[in-house]
């Protein structure tokens, strides 16, 4: 339920008081003559699905966009007609779970902490996620999203983008830049004083870590995510629903791929860091395209009217977003490519005769950076094989027929597990 307030002029007084009596809602008026104008205050109660509709009519009746119009929260209200409002916008014809506009812009902004908060739960996340992709546990992972504050920014973005406000635009990237830079150092500094101080092992591969390895070579399944979280996050905040849980799930694709970056950082190689950093930016592109493509569906168009000059912020920052995603595209195109065709030789091999007492169980495929940062692919595949068997040479057969489809240099890492099979009779 919301309760609105606006300043109402004597010149169109009457066609505003005409919508209100046209749509039964129950009003006070309130002579005004504080600030020497002609004017009246209008309050009236409606349910929060209406807020839109209303204002909208009262502007094509004459009421001025820019003028004084308070939107408040309201728990109940008891009306002549408040139950005909409720079955007619909450049960009725006229249902519908969108929010105002002004109502989003302001929603938008509140999600956002002081900036001492945002910067020190994003330091105390990223170090949970740290520890989390480190220790190969799931659950630090999620706990680090449950605390991480980047829905606000990136829902700030995505509103800012759609209603064409430069202020909202600015804030909301540059808190994203920020914040997940701030994230990226913390990690690197958490993973170096563990390495240094040897609580995690310094010659750890952090390449096998499960936790590590799936987000340090970004795929279709990555940018899915990614858009599925901004489009639920502008679903969420553009409806009476709650956003607590879609700030979770924008969380988890950008927090743990910035710690992820910092653990490259700290172990190396660069190309496990450079891998986690285009995952991070596709996600990030792709969470504020996401959010703004669907408020923009909703309906959600700026407040006054745009022409080029005013439009420049927000296609500024969509050519930044543009040009970030096809960067990130191009190499996240090259990494599906390369993990398809290791895929599909790893398995074509392993269906030869002479090998079909192996399972094949994973094919882990480092980052492909298309020879900027390392020129030697590396392939991990994992297989069980019967006790006491060997297969010499398989490693070699496999790199040799990646090399030849990929071109360059491969390097492949076999590992076995054994299999065994026992009988009894009693």
């Amino acid at each position: 339920m919301r309760l609105i307030q606006i300043l109402v002029p004597d010149d169109c007084r009457s066609e505003v008081l005409a919508v209100l009596d046209d749509e039964h809602i129950d009003y006070v008026l309130t002579r005004e003559e504080g600030n020497g104008d002609d004017a009246a205050v209008v309050q009236f109660p409606v349910p929060t699905q209406a807020v839109d509709v209303v204002l909208t009519d009262l502007r094509d009746a004459g009421l001025d966009e820019e003028g004084y119009t308070v939107v408040g929260s309201l728990e109940t209200a008891r009306t002549p007609n408040i139950d005909e409002l409720e079955d007619r916008f909450v049960k009725g014809r006229d249902e519908d779970d969108s929010i105002a506009t002004e109502e989003i812009r302001t929603k938008a902004l509140g999600m956002n902490p002081s900036p001492v908060t945002y910067y020190a739960m994003t330091v105390l996340s990223a170090i949970v996620a740290t520890a989390g992709l480190l220790l190969d546990s799931p659950a630090l992972v999620v706990g680090s999203m449950v605390i991480a504050p980047q829905v606000g920014s990136a829902m700030t973005t995505s509103v800012g983008l759609v209603l064409n406000d430069r202020d909202m635009i600015r804030d909301g990237l540059w808190s994203q830049v920020l914040g997940l830079a701030v994230a990226i150092v913390s990690a690197t500094i958490f993973g170096w004083a563990l390495k240094s101080a040897q609580f995690i092992p310094p010659a750890l591969n952090v390449a096998t870590v499960n936790q590590i390895s799936q987000r340090t070579s970004p795929g279709f399944l990555s940018l899915a995510v990614g858009l599925c979280a901004g489009g639920a996050g502008a679903l969420g905040l553009a409806t009476a629903l709650p956003v607590s849980l879609v700030g979770v799930m924008i969380a988890a694709a950008l927090i743990p791929a910035a710690a992820a970056v910092g653990v490259g950082l700290a172990w190396g190689p660069p190309v496990l860091a450079f891998g986690a950093f285009v995952l991070l930016v596709v996600n990030v592109v792709s969470i504020n395209a996401a959010g703004s493509g669907v408020l923009w569906v909703l309906g959600y168009r700026p407040t006054t009217e745009t022409n080029l000059r005013k439009a420049a912020p927000t296609l500024v920052a969509v050519a930044v977003l543009l040009v970030s995603f096809a960067g990130a595209g191009a190499l996240m195109a090259q990494q599906v490519h390369t993990e398809n065709t290791a895929n599909g030789e790893v398995q074509t091999l392993l269906e030869g005769k002479q090998y079909k007492e192996l399972d094949l169980i994973k094919v882990n495929v480092e980052f492909d950076d298309m020879g900027l940062v390392d020129n030697t692919q590396h392939v991990t595949v994992l297989v069980t094989r019967p006790s006491g068997k060997r297969y010499a040479g398989l490693a070699k057969k496999i790199a040799k027929r990646i090399s030849v489809k990929l071109g360059g240099r491969t390097v492949v890492e076999l590992e076995f597990t054994e299999r065994q099979q026992s009988a009894a009779r009693t």
